[in-house]
Parts: structure tokens; C-alpha cells; sequence
């Protein structure tokens, strides 16, 4: 039996004849693999998380929301950045400067909920880790107790309406003491201060906008005589973010997180239908968690040292 043989026109000819312009020539393998390559990885993790983590999510659990879920924000990210000047940026600085753009809404949603993701998983443990007694003082000067502490992340995760984020956040006020502050922020939003404004063109209580030279004076003089709208009164904040943070705006520094995403506990919990499982109790397995070392780390605390007994702190 004969097999029909495939012919390969000799080089440089084409359809209407013979050209002089040689065929292109092939990208190197390691070069086109290199140009292929996903600019954003996943994170190796700390803990091994192939069987779960330990009394918090089961391996089906663990492998859905960090493996499969971070690997779809990265694809999507990748996607959405290519043959862009974000797409060989880091993370935290697309998320920065695409925050106040809606143009790139998605791009920002794609980076936030990718880092945020992260920041939950990296502050994870297999094992009970005790606060270190330095973040533990500072800690109970904000909130009282610790006890205070925890009631209010877990309840305020439970009582969100929609997934999100339930963050610890340094503060840093100019003049001031360390102290610590628990917010949320939902979807993929960032707890980042650089990212938390937009100049709206439009006042949508006067219909006075882009349009009208009163407006944009009016928008102007409010921009730029606002409390700590410039930062001339908050040396504590980088040069850099001065300009990006929200009149009367803080700066403030995350240092721990909850995600309160459905995809990481319900396959676990449920719904919680008659007080069985559910949020709550998903958000009080995840406080025994905690790498409160890695907090700790985080947040970059003045030295202080133990004394006596009481535990009392000292500079």
C-alpha cells in the first residue's frame, strides 16, 4: 500500500513563485520557552500543605483554595498584564499602581486577590504557635486583651456580608506608640494606604465636575488643604506614598489576615444552617492557626524587653 509522502516546498518559495527574502527564522527553543514562561509563579509555601492543615482545612480544602485557586489568579493576571509595562512588575506595586484606574480594574482585582490570598496562607501553621510576649504587649495595649482581640476578628468575619478580607493592621501615627487596628476589606480589596482613594471627576452630590472650573478648584483646594492630604504633618510615611494616601487618610501596615471566601471553608464547614459549622467556626479553627511568629516578624516591632514576673514591657 502506498502512503502519500509530505512534500515540503523548497525554501523561499511561495504561491506566486520564487522570492529572494528568506523564510523567517525559527525562535530558539530555550528562548521561545523563556518568552512563554509565566512572568507570576505561585509561592512555594512555608508549611507542606498536601494533607491539609492540621484541625483548619482537609487536603480537598487546601489544594482548592491556595494550589488551584492562587494559580488561577496568576494565570489571569499574566493574561491581563501581557505585552503590558505591569507584566514584569512585582505583585504589590501593580496592585499600587492600578488601585485609583478604572481602566484596570481587572488587573488590580487579578493582583489584589492573588496577594491577599497569599498573605492569608503565609501566616499559616500546623501546630498552635504562641504570640512572642514583644507583639503580645502591643497587642493588648490596642485592644485590652488579647481575648478582646480575637472576638473581634472572628465575629467580624462572621458578620460580613460577602467575601473579603479581615485584616491586622499596624498603625503608624506620627508621634505615637505602636498600636494595632483590625479592618475589612471585601472582594479583592487592599488594606495598602496608597490604594484606598480615587480623585473622582464628578461631585455626585452637585453634578459640579470636570465640566465646571468651579468644581475642579473647588476639588483642588479640598485635595490640597485636607488634613494629611498632603502629609506635611505625618513624617512617620514614605516620600513616595505621601502623594497617593486619602486626605485625613492613615498609614497603615498589614500584618496578619482572614479570608472569608467561600471557596476556603465552605467544602469544610458548610453553611452553617442551625449553628452547626459555617463562618464562625471556620474563623475559630483558623485562630489556632496562626504563625504568630511570622506576625511578629512582620511587624517590624521597637525592641522591648521583659521585666520581671508580670510580663511588664520596657524600652
Amino acid at each position: 500500500m502506498m502512503r502519500p509522502r509530505l512534500r515540503i516546498a523548497p525554501l523561499g518559495r511561495i504561491a506566486g513563485g520564487l522570492t529572494s527574502t528568506p523564510a523567517p527564522m525559527a525562535v530558539p527553543f530555550a528562548q521561545s520557552l523563556q518568552q512563554s514562561r509565566p512572568k507570576h509563579t505561585v509561592p512555594p509555601l512555608k508549611i507542606d500543605i498536601t494533607d491539609g492543615i492540621n484541625g483548619f482545612l482537609s487536603p480537598g480544602a487546601a489544594e482548592m483554595a491556595w494550589t488551584q485557586y492562587q494559580t488561577l489568579m496568576l494565570e489571569k493576571l499574566d493574561q491581563k498584564t501581557a505585552e503590558t509595562n505591569f507584566h514584569n512588575k512585582d505583585i504589590k506595586s501593580i496592585i499600587l499602581e492600578t488601585a485609583r484606574e478604572p481602566q484596570h480594574a481587572a488587573i488590580f482585582n487579578y493582583a489584589s486577590m492573588a496577594h491577599n490570598n497569599h498573605f492569608f496562607f503565609d501566616r499559616l501553621s500546623q501546630e498552635t504557635v504562641e504570640i512572642p510576649a514583644s507583639l503580645e504587649y502591643f497587642l493588648i495595649q490596642s485592644f485590652g486583651s488579647i481575648e478582646t482581640l480575637r472576638r473581634e476578628m472572628i465575629y467580624t468575619a462572621d458578620a460580613m456580608f460577602g467575601p473579603g478580607f479581615v485584616w491586622l493592621v499596624k498603625v503608624n501615627h506620627p508621634g505615637m506608640t505602636t498600636a494595632f487596628k483590625v479592618m475589612t476589606t471585601y472582594l479583592a480589596g487592599t488594606p495598602y494606604s496608597g490604594a484606598h482613594w480615587r480623585r473622582q471627576n464628578i461631585d455626585a452630590n452637585t453634578d459640579i465636575g470636570q465640566t465646571s472650573q468651579q468644581g475642579l478648584e473647588t476639588g483642588q483646594n479640598y485635595l490640597s488643604n485636607a488634613a494629611l492630604g498632603q502629609q506635611r504633618k505625618n513624617p512617620s510615611m514614605d516620600p513616595k506614598l505621601q502623594s497617593r494616601v486619602a486626605p485625613g487618610g492613615i498609614d497603615v501596615h498589614p500584618v496578619l489576615c482572614l479570608s472569608t471566601w467561600e471557596h476556603t471553608w465552605l467544602r469544610d464547614y458548610g453553611v452553617g444552617v442551625g449553628g452547626l459549622g459555617g463562618k464562625l467556626e471556620y474563623a475559630e479553627s483558623w485562630w489556632h492557626r496562626i504563625n504568630w511568629e511570622k506576625v511578629a516578624d512582620s511587624a517590624n516591632l521597637p525592641n522591648r524587653k521583659v521585666l520581671g514576673a508580670t510580663g511588664a514591657m520596657s524600652a
